[in-house]
Formats: structure tokens, C-alpha cells, sequence
């Protein structure tokens, strides 16, 4: 069989991983010019129920502990004066869901991988048949399968249904620091070696210790998506909407280092099934798409997985896409109806 996945991140990786184990070819299609060509993103607690069940079947698991970082897990809930409300810290031993760069889980799946596998700055137009992918450089593959992990935005997915995502009301203004033990030790201190979030019933921020000395805060908010605009004067408006928070909490928006990147939420509607189409599935963020409340990478290698299995222990491509979806589906329906405006509950008090 001749297999394609579109997307090399966490999902289309994994799975590409263990289908070379079980000695199946695979093709991975990727829009960006090569792998450094832009940040991969911040942090990901990698679940010992799906996480790392699709790293251990991968062979990857010990090498994903050699990079995690079990301190992570500690989380911290304060007000918006910055008191401590709640406090989690990792007993010795802990494993559940330590933390991992996005970067750092993407090389490692990738140096994983037989040379050549990735195809760099192949970015899909349509599957234009079954069995055939055009791309936006007018080639074709033609595949017996192609596997759509090609995210929120995927090409794949109207091969199969028409649904689209849509904006869940809510959007993340993102905020990087750098050195934060020496520049700006006050924050290092509030978060810890984990996260700490604080909400006041309208707004909410949560900053995630990165690997590097590094903490990335998002900025929450329940705002129209194009809410930012070309404003020059976004700091100040962010001042506003936060006057009631303390100076140390203020930090977090005005001592970021770099610009602030928007990131409005958007989802898929709830629940997003589809008729089996022959020589097409999807994956991770392309088939369910959901707000981002750690499970989106963690559900997306499961899916991995578990296709995978299902290719190398099958009689046919369609017999393994039929009894991977009838996994799948029903699964990431439960989790969607489960996380359905869970975004919006990061911004309660409780």
C-alpha cells in the first residue's frame, strides 16, 4: 500500500512513526520550507493515557522522558491581586503529564523518521479523487490512502465533509519572555516551574513555563475575532480591560519581550462525524478540532495510533480506516461534547 499523511506535526509524525516500525511506507507532506521555519509553539503535557500510550507504541517513550520536564506539572490558581488561591506540585516520581516543548517532541519525532520521509514545502491544493492529491505547485501523488493531519485549516478534510471551523468567541493574545530568572525574575517567581493562571470572571491570564528559560503568557478574553485590528495602542487597551489587576500581575502584559501574537479560538461544530470515504481519513485538530485545554496533541497521536495499528494489523486500507473511525469518532465526540465552550471556563472564578 502506498500511504500519504499531510502535516508533520505531533499527529502526522506519530503516526508515520509506527507505520515504519510495522515496515509500512509512508510519504509526509509538509507546507513549510523546512523544519525550522517557524516556532513550533509553547509547551504540552503529554498524558500517560494518550500521550505517551502513542509514544510507547512508537519505541519513543524514553527518549520523550530524557527531554520531558516532570516539574512542569506544577500549577498555580491566583486572584487577580496575585495571592496564591491553589497550588499543585508534583510529588517525586510523578509521570502523568510532564511537560515537553512543542519543538523539542516535533525533532524528536522527526529524527525518528527515515531520512527522506518528509517532504518539505509541499503544500496541498485538494484531493482532487480518491487516491489522488493535487498540490498548489500543480503535481499530483496518487496514494491508496491519504491521512489528513494537516490541522484546524486542513485541505483533506472537505474530502469528506463539509464542516468548517468556527470562531469560539474567545481569543488568546500571546506574550513571550525570555531569561526570565535574570530579566524579569518577578514573574519567573509568580508561575514557578509549571503554569499559573488568575481569571476575574471576564478575562484571564495563564503563563506556562517553557524549556530555555522561557515563559509564554496568554492574554484571555472574550472578544470579536477581529478585535485587534492594526491598533497601535493595544497595550493600553489591555491596561484597561485589566485595571483592577495588581502591578505584578500587570507584568505579564507589559514586560513582554517581542511582539504579542493573536490567536483567536476556533473550533469545529460539536459533534463532527462523517460517511466513510474510501482512500481518505483524518487525524488530530483536522478531524476534531477543539478548544485548547490539553488534549488537542495528546488526542491527535492517539489517533495516530491507533490508525496506524489498524493499517498494519488489517487486510485491506479500507477495513483499517473503517475500524479506525469506528474508534475514533465516537471517542473525540465524548471529549468534544466534554470541552463544548470550555474555553470560555478559563475566564470563571472558580
Amino acid at each position: 500500500m502506498t500511504i500519504s499523511i499531510i502535516g508533520a506535526g505531533p499527529g502526522g509524525l506519530t503516526c508515520a512513526r509506527i507505520l515504519q516500525k510495522h515496515g509500512i511506507p509512508v510519504t509526509v507532506y509538509d507546507r513549510d520550507p523546512h523544519p525550522q521555519a517557524r516556532n513550533q509553539g509553547g509547551t504540552l503535557d503529554l498524558r500517560a493515557d494518550d500521550g505517551q500510550v502513542a509514544l510507547r507504541e512508537a519505541g519513543l517513550l524514553a527518549e520523550f522522558f530524557a527531554l520531558a520536564r516532570p516539574e512542569g506539572q506544577e500549577m498555580r490558581k491566583l486572584d487577580p491581586l496575585g495571592r496564591l488561591l491553589e497550588h499543585h506540585v508534583p510529588t517525586e516520581g510523578e509521570m502523568f503529564k510532564p511537560e515537553i516543548d512543542r519543538g523539542q517532541l516535533r525533532g524528536l519525532l522527526l529524527d525518528s523518521l527515515e531520512p527522506g520521509t518528509v517532504h518539505w514545502g509541499r503544500t496541498l491544493d485538494r484531493v482532487e479523487a480518491p487516491g489522488r492529491l493535487r498540490f498548489t505547485d500543480g503535481t499530483t501523488v496518487e496514494t491508496d490512502l491519504v491521512i489528513g493531519a494537516d490541522g484546524a485549516w486542513s485541505r483533506v478534510r472537505p474530502a469528506v465533509s463539509p464542516a468548517v471551523p468556527e470562531y469560539a468567541g474567545i481569543t488568546f493574545l500571546e506574550a513571550w519572555f525570555d531569561d526570565v530568572e535574570n530579566a524579569h525574575p518577578e514573574l519567573a517567581e509568580l508561575v514557578g516551574q509549571g503554569g499559573a493562571m488568575a481569571a476575574d470572571g471576564d478575562r484571564c491570564l495563564f503563563a506556562q513555563r517553557n524549556s530555555g528559560d522561557h515563559i509564554r503568557v496568554y492574554i484571555i478574553q472574550r472578544l470579536p475575532s477581529d478585535w485587534i485590528g492594526s491598533d497601535p495602542e493595544i497595550r493600553g487597551r489591555l491596561l484597561d480591560a485589566f485595571s483592577g489587576w495588581s502591578p505584578t500581575m500587570l507584568r505579564m502584559i507589559t514586560d513582554n519581550d517581542g511582539p504579542y501574537v493573536d490567536r483567536p479560538l476556533y473550533v469545529l461544530p460539536v459533534p463532527h462525524t462523517w460517511e466513510h470515504t474510501p482512500g481518505v481519513t483524518l487525524l488530530g485538530d483536522a478531524a476534531h478540532l477543539m478548544p485548547p485545554l490539553g488534549v488537542g496533541a495528546n488526542l491527535a497521536m492517539l489517533d495516530a495510533c491507533d490508525l496506524a495499528l489498524a493499517l498494519a494489523g488489517s487486510a485491506s486500507v479500507g477495513e483499517a480506516v473503517r475500524a479506525y473511525e469506528a474508534i475514533m469518532l465516537p471517542r473525540s465526540e465524548e471529549v468534544a461534547r466534554q470541552l463544548e465552550n470550555g474555553a470560555a471556563g478559563l475566564l470563571e472564578l472558580d
